[in-house]
């Protein structure tokens, strides 16, 4: 069993940040700049910490080396996943 998350990321930020957009989608803004992956692995982490999973859970599956990002959450169902975006904020 597994979610999809849609991000819009933007790497280099002042500071980190995740807030959903209106359908469905995640802002997520990272202080890592883009080089060498570390960007990728900010976001992972830190929307891992914002739906309470651990980032090893979450794996990019389009949009790698983009700001738009498709991203797989292993384990958890699309209700699961949805209700913890709740946890977010509305969207």
């Amino acid at each position: 069993m597994a979610s999809q998350l849609e991000l819009h990321v933007t790497p280099g930020a002042a500071s980190d940040l995740v807030d959903r957009l209106e359908g469905g989608a995640l802002r997520v803004r990272v202080t890592r700049p883009a080089a060498d992956g570390g960007a990728n692995r900010a976001v992972l982490r830190l929307v891992g910490k914002a739906i309470g999973v651990a980032p090893t859970r979450l794996v990019i599956v389009s949009g790698e080396r983009s700001r738009q990002k498709r991203v797989s959450v292993e384990g958890i169902g699309a209700d699961e996943l949805e209700r913890r975006l709740r946890r977010i904020g509305p969207a």
